[in-house]
């Protein structure tokens, strides 16, 4: 199958009469894309950053972005709370969080052994997700927020370009240290948040990838509820997958 990376240059390129039946899009750039006279059956799409800013996803004529949101916020109670604006509405959006991440927690003890480390067509398993937000937490609290000289937990799992070489780490912790070092950061929160004041919220903040973008206190806490979110959305479809496996 052949295979296209960020150093084939595609942008502007047009396809007619091209047969993608079966191709996979991974970590690429696809806006602005216009698709005409498409069979597009079975087509799975998966693009976090759907609902930011202005941009829309027009399917023959109809933005389907407001009907994506309301359905997500249907399937995950809580989730429109994300980008709650005072301290009492972030308490609760936290709490919502914590939560529905209970409910997989408990719903991945529940399942064999070894499942926590399977990898679904590549994307992290759901051990390594938990590392992903500790690293989210970290960074966007520790480093971000608090400005802690060093605020990153060794076991957090650092977001990675596909085209990049994988990270090699000495660091293997088990199953039972990731629960545990993932419970710290979300007590974390929840202790900031049980003390934050209106004022604090309005604070600025340097953008911990790219710190000439100004941030608040409170844009950096959205940040850290929408990876929650995210997060979660990405490790049920897997566990949904390994389980129709069998």
């Amino acid at each position: 199958m052949a295979r296209f990376g960020a150093a084939d240059e595609l942008r502007g390129a047009e396809f007619v009469g091209v047969n993608l039946r079966g191709a996979r899009f991974v970590e690429s750039d696809l806006s602005g894309v216009v698709m005409r006279g498409v069979e597009v059956r079975d087509v799975d799409v998966d693009a976090p950053w759907l609902a930011e800013g202005d941009a829309f996803f027009r399917v023959n004529g109809v933005d389907v972005t407001p009907f994506v949101e309301a359905e997500l916020d249907r399937r995950f109670p809580g989730r429109s709370e994300r980008r709650a604006q005072d301290p009492d509405g972030l308490r609760a959006a936290w709490a919502a969080s914590e939560r529905a991440w209970a409910a997989v927690l408990e719903r991945v003890a529940a399942m064999p052994d070894g499942v926590v480390d399977v990898s679904v067509h590549g994307e992290w398993s759901f051990a390594l997700t938990l590392r992903h937000l500790v690293h989210a937490t970290d960074i966007w609290l520790g480093k971000a927020v608090l400005e802690l000289e060093q605020p990153f937990h060794p076991i957090g799992q650092k977001y990675t370009d596909p085209e990049d070489e994988p990270v090699v780490t000495t660091v293997k912790p088990s199953y039972g240290e990731v629960l545990e070092v993932r419970a710290g950061r979300v007590a974390m929160v929840r202790d900031f948040l049980a003390k934050v004041t209106p004022e604090a919220l309005d604070e600025p903040r340097r953008n911990p990838h790219n710190p000439a973008h100004p941030e608040t206190v409170r844009s950096c806490l959205h940040v850290i509820l929408k990876e929650e979110w995210e997060h979660q959305r990405f490790a049920l479809r897997d566990l949904d997958t390994i389980e129709a496996r069998g």
